[in-house]
């Protein structure tokens, strides 16, 4: 998938990949990929654990910060998922590439049952908070 996004302060949602299309999209998908604002923490007073900033893979693999443009502006992100493999590219640079598969400590002890999910829907896993997208297009790949 590519997308535009711009975050309000503290804004929260994130990208359902391989959703079964009900429950948690974080923990019965795949996975859910974060799009949160990088100063999260500062806007909210809320800590974040590595696993859960910007681009990680929710609660399993963490992303690089400091590639987000600042709040309100657009940013630019591709999402590469092949097979168990995911690809965070923001703004022109790869902030994440990992394995769910290899994946065996989880944020907060709690593990992701649908990690291994090999099908589902892709959508947007809404948080209430007014994080806006545009162009956004959406490519199946050959796994």
């Amino acid at each position: 998938v590519r997308f535009e996004f711009k975050v309000p302060p503290g804004g929260n949602n994130g990208l359902a990949i391989r959703y079964p299309g009900k429950g948690d999209t974080a923990y019965e998908g795949m996975c859910e990929i974060q799009v949160l604002d990088d100063g999260y923490e500062e806007a909210t007073g809320s800590k974040l654990d590595p696993r859960q900033v910007h681009g990680s893979v929710y609660g399993m693999i963490p992303a690089i910060r400091g590639y987000q443009r600042p709040v309100g502006e657009w940013n630019f992100e591709e999402v590469t998922v092949k097979g168990s493999r995911i690809t965070v590219e923001l703004n022109g640079v790869v902030i994440l590439d990992g394995d769910v598969a290899t994946v065996t400590e989880f944020a907060g002890s709690r593990a992701h049952p649908g990690k291994d999910r090999p099908s589902g829907y892709f959508g947007f896993a809404g948080h209430n908070d007014p994080v806006r997208y545009r162009s956004v297009a959406i490519k199946k790949l050959a796994q």
